[in-house]
């Protein structure tokens, strides 16, 4: 399970520490938010939204130990701030499993306060508790706050992401 660690310092601007920790079977009220504006950011709201038995499948596996999927949250003072949505898999060109941050949020009244920063180096933190060596993600290019953000802690190789459901 993974750890907790301090985020920031209160900023002197009235705002309270941030705390990184892994998501608790209690905060499914205050995730539920985090969740469904993080999918609304990408266009999964109203007539397009997830069905809501992926939620609970995914909220589920966050608890389940034979489940190699993970949560963390932004606590600010019991305020839930952000998530980052994690898991750990195979890959062909390491031994060691790889670390993929599926999901990463930040509610909009608080980006810009180093809070996405601090998920990420969350899941830095846990993939290497976990003898992992590499954590990828992949954003829509659009997204330039973002990329503005991963530019500085990551690097960008270049390949481009296709899907197909079948």
């Amino acid at each position: 399970m993974p750890g907790s660690m301090p985020a920031s310092p209160s900023s002197g601007r009235g705002e309270p520490v941030i705390e990184i920790r892994p998501v608790r079977p209690t905060d499914y009220d205050a995730w539920l938010p985090l969740w469904d504006g993080y999918n609304e950011f990408y266009g999964r709201a109203g007539a397009t939204a997830l069905d809501p038995a992926i939620t609970e499948t995914t909220w589920k596996r966050f608890f389940d130990p034979g489940e190699p999927v993970f949560a963390l949250v932004a606590d600010a003072g019991g305020s839930l701030e952000g998530l980052a949505h994690y898991l750990y898999h195979r890959s062909t060109t390491r031994v060691e499993p790889v670390c993929y941050l599926q999901d990463l949020y930040t509610t909009p009244a608080r980006r810009g306060h180093g809070i996405a920063r601090a998920l990420i180096e969350g899941a830095y933190a846990e993939a290497r508790r976990a003898g992992l060596k590499r954590v990828y993600w992949q954003t829509q290019e659009s997204n330039t706050p973002g990329r503005r953000l991963y530019e500085r802690i990551a690097r960008h190789h270049g390949f481009i992401v296709y899907s197909h459901d079948v």
